[in-house]
């Protein structure tokens, strides 16, 4: 699989997860592992996306030459 669609895929699994625990939130009283495991699933899909970005745009530069 190329890079592309593998970190497509793994950025997809991310926003299923985190709309799954987003979906498990209480209105009040939030754990802590919850809202920790929020942050990590945040910070996790935001990586990715860049990640993503810049392979995107590497491979734009690449097909420019």
């Amino acid at each position: 699989m190329d890079k592309l669609k593998k970190l497509q895929k793994e950025i997809a699994e991310l926003e299923a997860r985190l709309a799954d625990l987003e979906a498990r939130l209480p209105a009040h009283s939030i754990k802590p592992n919850m809202l920790n495991e929020l942050d990590e699933l945040e910070e996790q899909l935001a990586d990715a996306r860049a990640r993503l970005a810049a392979e995107q745009k590497g491979k734009t530069s690449a097909s420019e030459k």
